[in-house]
């Protein structure tokens, strides 16, 4: 009788273990925030860098959340039984970084109007923000998962692109791509 109940304890310990493993995060995930774009354009904003912010502001993600007021949205919402698209949980995940996250995942410089920002598709900024850490993830001397940094890959974009949207067209990742590609220049 001891041994089994011993080798219950143990199991019982081992499931536990395992568990912890599976959730476990980095030490510096627990204090992962969205900075915001702002943050992002301080280093990211020349030509000679690859003007990544320019692009982006140019794109539709930096309109997404502001899209929410036009005509059209409301129109669209009011189809789906929604109030107001910009304060509406079904718009809002695929419209403003972040939405859904615990609010002490934003940083007090984050803006909601900014829509879809560099971090939706990098990751939370605060940890990998700095000019070192960018250029030792450049370098590849950086762990990217320990600091926070994603390269976005065609699943990623899906989370929203998808038949669940109610203005879905056909999404073709590599054409996608081309229209928001902002690469550092070697």
């Amino acid at each position: 009788m001891k041994k089994t109940t011993l080798l219950l304890v143990i199991l019982g310990l081992l499931i536990l273990f395992v568990a912890d493993l599976a959730t476990a995060q980095t030490p510096a995930a627990a204090n992962f925030q969205y900075v915001g774009v702002a943050k992002c354009k301080l280093c990211h904003n020349s030509p000679n860098k690859g003007a990544q912010f320019k692009i982006w502001s140019e794109s539709e993600h930096a309109q997404a959340y502001t899209v929410l007021t036009s005509v059209e949205s409301k129109k669209i919402a009011k189809t789906k039984s929604v109030a107001d698209p910009q304060k509406d949980d079904k718009c809002l995940k695929c419209h403003v970084t972040g939405h859904g996250q615990p609010a002490t995942m934003f940083d007090a410089a984050f803006k909601i109007e900014d829509g879809i920002g560099c971090e939706t598709c990098h990751g939370p900024g605060s940890v990998y923000k700095n000019m070192k850490t960018m250029k030792d993830l450049y370098a590849g001397t950086q762990d990217a998962k320990a600091v926070g940094f994603m390269i976005p890959k065609e699943a990623d974009c899906k989370k929203c692109h998808n038949l669940e949207s109610p203005t879905y067209k056909e999404f073709k990742f590599a054409e996608a791509w081309k229209k928001i590609a902002h690469n550092i220049p070697k």
